[in-house]
């Protein structure tokens, strides 16, 4: 039973647990939501404004290309640097070095005409010089450079191609090493509008650092990069490591975050990569609030949880237990006063209703119980005074009319009829028993009346032992042939029992002449209101009656004996006779007097119905 009781303990606590927790469950799914959603907002403002900056920068770089493409144009297409480069033929003279010479002059002015570009070079094909701003004049003495250079010029044409510095030559060379620059170049060649130019070319290179400065300055965080890319996806610059070698766009990993900007004109692109960490940064902090105060929230709610078991519900359960123990028959059971407040009140006072009812039960139950059979008793008896008043003035007109003889039987039935109204002290008899002693009344009444009615008894077999009240049926018999029989010369008298459902149907029916529409009305007021007047479980008289003793009488006392399912009718038409019947529950025809009482709740109290 500990056992037992700790389990339901366990359980009605987990169960208040589940209730709180299911309380929170949607401000937890809300702020979960809420903090997801911010960080959705974050993610997509962030990446608004971060590509709004890198179109801006952007659109910044491609003019500044444009501007490169155009004086790369200018100078391809220059009359003058055209003729000086014609004139330098394979063998080298005092008068290269002095085209040379100019060529690098008015090269070197292009720095000036824009920042962005770091020096120009240009590759003399014939005598196979590359000539730089930066570093002079040098001969490429390779073979297999010479004819890269010259199947660039051949391949690319009149075009604009862009190449990084790691483009890769032979003999392990780039065309970083070879042209002596770091950063991407412009490559186009000269003398655009000859079809039958020589494979000269013009090497522009851009200003890394002025490049990087650009775009450095769109950093969000020290820990962000972005990078710029050629049209053909090679890595321009970066504000990353320099030494990783990011030869394709950038792809996002896992936990970063990346916008990409391509322009139109030149479908170069910026890239810019952030760890989402930093994005994340105040919304983590919100959202590891947010996680402190769930954990919080479900340890109050467990908290919560054991503080109204142990304070409203431990007690209410107790209480629940003590009722259906006294709902039982149990009126020993007594709760443990351990509280002040308003529970500990509500125990006191059921600890105290306990002892009243046990109280109540033990000195007034059995006085209740004696009072009914006491009251049963009395009905009973009032029967055989009334019963002999009317016998002896039945033997009195006898005398007057008749022989000794008829009277002596009348005496002689009437004696029959006496003594087993004694009966020993016993309040039943079977129906057979009971129809015997009718007889004796019956007889009586025949001879008094000079047998103008007959009787017939119709007991269906099943009825004959059942037990029965006595004296019953004589009431109703007597009605039958005082007020129905008595001025008739043919009359029949007819007793029945039958079983009808669960009841014990008996039937005493008469061909006389009847009851008048008006008396039966006021006959069957008078029984319903005598059911509907009654002022307790025990008392069904009716005090101060005037008429229908005898019909109040046997009504009372089916009702003490058999409860309330017990029932009398009376049925009649004028001039074809009446039927009085008695419906009595088959469950409560028993031996002995047993009232139904169910002691089973103070509310409950002694119920004999």
């Amino acid at each position: 039973m500990v056992w037992l009781y700790r389990h339901y303990t366990r359980k009605i606590q987990m169960r208040l647990t589940i209730y709180f927790l299911l309380l929170l469950l949607p401000l937890v799914i809300v702020s979960l939501y809420v903090n997801f959603r911010s960080q959705a907002i974050l993610l997509k403002e962030a990446e608004e404004r971060t590509r709004g900056a890198l179109t801006s920068s952007m659109d910044y770089i491609d003019l500044s290309l444009q501007s490169v493409e155009e004086l790369s144009t200018l100078v391809s297409t220059d009359d003058r640097m055209l003729k000086l480069i014609d004139d330098v033929g394979p063998k080298l003279n005092a008068q290269s070095y002095v085209n040379f010479a100019d060529l690098l002059k008015q090269l070197s002015g292009l720095t000036s005409v824009n920042h962005l570009i770091s020096h120009v070079s240009l590759f003399h094909a014939p005598s196979h010089m590359l000539l730089s701003t930066t570093q002079g004049g040098k001969r490429i003495e390779s073979t297999q450079q010479r004819q890269e250079l010259n199947e660039i010029a051949e391949t690319k044409g009149t075009g604009i191609v862009y190449m990084t510095p790691d483009y890769p030559f032979p003999e392990g060379q780039t065309l970083g090493s070879v042209a002596g620059t770091d950063s991407v170049s412009l490559v186009r060649t000269m003398d655009l509008n000859n079809s039958d130019r020589a494979p000269n070319l013009l090497l522009i290179s851009l200003n890394k650092a002025r490049l990087l400065d650009l775009i450095r300055s769109l950093l969000p965080s020290s820990s962000a990069r972005i990078d710029l890319y050629t049209d053909e996806g090679k890595l321009v610059t970066t504000t990353g490591d320099q030494d990783k070698e990011l030869m394709s766009i950038s792809t996002a990993q896992p936990g970063e975050f990346m916008v990409r900007v391509t322009s139109r004109y030149s479908q170069w692109s910026l890239v810019l990569v952030q760890p989402k960490a930093e994005l994340y940064k105040e919304t983590n902090v919100t959202r590891l609030f947010t996680y402190i105060i769930i954990a919080v929230s479900v340890v109050l709610a467990i908290l919560i949880s054991w503080g109204v078991y142990s304070g409203i519900a431990s007690p209410i359960q107790r209480l629940m237990r003590g009722m259906k123990s006294v709902g039982s028959g149990n009126f020993s059971i007594r709760l443990e006063e351990d509280r002040v407040d308003e529970l500990g009140y509500l125990t006191h006072s059921f600890n105290r209703m306990v002892e009243e009812q046990q109280d109540l039960i033990k000195n007034y139950y059995e006085q209740k119980l004696r009072f009914a059979h006491t009251e049963l008793k009395f009905l009973q008896s009032q029967i055989n005074p009334h019963f002999l008043y009317n016998t002896l003035d039945s033997i009195y007109w006898t005398a007057k009319n008749y022989d000794a003889d008829e009277i002596t039987e009348m005496v002689l039935n009437l004696s029959s009829f006496f003594r087993l109204s004694l009966g020993k002290g016993k309040e039943t008899f079977t129906v057979e028993e009971t129809i015997t002693h009718l007889h004796y009344y019956i007889r009586v009444q025949q001879i008094r009346f000079m047998d103008s009615f007959t009787v017939r008894y119709e007991l269906q077999e099943e009825t004959r032992h059942i037990p029965l009240l006595k004296l019953v049926l004589q009431p109703l018999v007597e009605n039958a042939i005082v007020h129905g029989l008595e001025a008739c010369h043919e009359g029949e008298l007819i007793v029945a029992s039958f079983l009808q459902g669960d009841h014990l149907v008996l039937e005493i029916r008469d061909n006389g002449k009847g009851i008048p529409a008006e008396r039966l009305c006021y006959i069957r007021s008078e029984l319903e209101r005598l059911s509907a007047s009654e002022s307790g479980p025990f008392s069904y008289l009716e005090h101060g009656a005037k008429d229908l003793y005898g019909l109040r009488n046997v009504h009372s006392r089916i009702r003490i004996w058999y409860g309330s399912g017990a029932e009398m009718t009376i049925e009649s038409r004028q001039g074809s006779g009446t039927t009085a019947a008695l419906l009595l529950p088959l469950d409560r025809c028993q031996d002995e007097y047993k009232p139904n009482t169910t002691i089973t709740t103070a509310q409950q109290g002694v119920d004999t119905h």
